[in-house]
């Protein structure tokens, strides 16, 4: 089944859009003057002859380069169809009958290379030419070959532009299912980035406080491998929902969260909320902030006190994270911090790190109480 549907795929875009082979059919429609010419009705065949296979070259040349959009454009199509129409001139006024034909495939040539107002601008008068010669040659009842040249331009113009815009849309619509995948891929690895980051780092404090404390203390180390345990199931939950992209992060959850893994690693932790209620946004944004953010002065900072302040106006909310470790050279590791500056930057916010004033890493963080835009953007380092 799979390779049938391959084989179907495969032959849907070979087959593609129409090319010049589908439009050489109509040189049928010049047969007439041919047989004219092999039954001898036609005064000096020789010029007749030499008109009739001007004229098919032409319009071969003419028709395979419409289906390039370069080439269609290019000054020597110009010139090639301008000759076409010098040919056509030539053949009705000398011949009529069935060489008014011609001009019915000159205007199929004309609407296969034109679109838009330049195929009216020159269309119109040609079939105003077409009706005059075909009047002049054979009487008003041949007027309908200025009707057939008007048709045949506009009707291959159509089909033509038709094709090309099914053509494009089917281009856009395999860009769209590219940029779908890739964008589900970047969210799935920053998210499995910054959840393993954190949970291993929790682990690995846990696990040291445990050890550190086995020798004198067994109740206090066991407690500290429950705490382990329950990491572990947490963040097995959390990769299930990062797998299945329902994962959203809760700020008080990620706050409490956050406390923990600092009161493991032996930093005091101060967190302060206030301000008005949150939109998921944003409100998931900023978990990842102070999820990096704690995991950073874990790792990095050697500090011995941690603040998180969330607060702001009924527009615009604001995150601080202060730490009074190793400042730039300690919390400035967690590269994390890279990829959340652009994603709040995107969401119509800032976020800004560095030394903090009396010493230690600041992060700052500003966002709309309402994030502008979908935070899935870039993955964390």
């Amino acid at each position: 089944m799979k390779g049938t549907r391959k084989r179907r795929e495969r032959t849907a875009e070979e087959m593609g859009p129409p090319n010049g082979f589908a439009l050489l059919p109509w040189l049928l429609m010049g047969m007439g003057a041919v047989s004219n010419l092999l039954h001898g009705e036609t005064p000096n065949p020789w010029i007749g002859g030499i008109g009739v296979l001007l004229f098919n070259s032409l319009y071969i040349s003419v028709v395979f380069r419409a289906f390039h959009r370069r080439s269609r454009e290019a000054p020597a199509t110009w010139w090639l169809l301008g000759t076409m129409t010098a040919v056509t001139l030539f053949l009705a006024l000398a011949y009529g009958g069935p060489w008014l034909l011609y001009f019915p495939l000159l205007g199929l040539a004309a609407g296969s290379v034109l679109r838009g107002r330049r195929l009216a601008q020159v269309v119109l008068p040609l079939c105003v030419v077409a009706g005059a010669v075909a009047g002049y040659r054979d009487g008003w009842g041949a007027i309908n070959v200025a009707y057939g040249t008007f048709i045949s331009a506009m009707v291959t113009s159509a089909v033509l532009t038709l094709s090309e815009t099914v053509k494009e849309l089917r281009r856009t619509k395999e860009e769209l299912a590219r940029t779908a995948v890739e964008k589900e891929r970047l969210r799935f690895s920053r998210d499995l980035h910054d959840l393993l980051g954190h949970t291993l780092s929790v682990i690995v404090v846990k696990s040291e406080a445990a050890r550190r404390l086995a020798p004198r203390d067994i109740d206090a180390a066991l407690a500290q491998v429950s705490d382990i345990e329950s990491v572990g199931r947490q963040a097995l939950t959390e990769i299930r929902e990062a797998v299945t992209g329902y994962r959203e992060g809760s700020l008080a959850t990620e706050l409490d969260r956050a406390r923990d893994a600092l009161s493991s690693a032996g930093i005091e932790p101060v967190v302060r909320q206030s301000g008005p209620p949150l939109e998921p946004p944003t409100e998931a944004l900023l978990s990842w902030v102070v999820r990096e953010s704690a995991t950073n002065a874990v790792r990095h900072s050697r500090a011995t006190r941690c603040e998180i302040e969330v607060g702001g106006t009924p527009e615009r909310v604001r995150l601080t994270v202060t730490d009074n470790g190793r400042g730039a050279d300690g919390s400035a590791a967690g590269s994390g911090l890279t990829g959340l500056r652009e994603r709040v930057a995107s969401a119509g916010g800032t976020l800004e790190s560095g030394p903090a004033p009396r010493g230690g890493f600041r992060v700052t963080a500003e966002l709309p109480v309402e994030a502008l835009v979908s935070t899935e953007l870039e993955p964390t380092e």
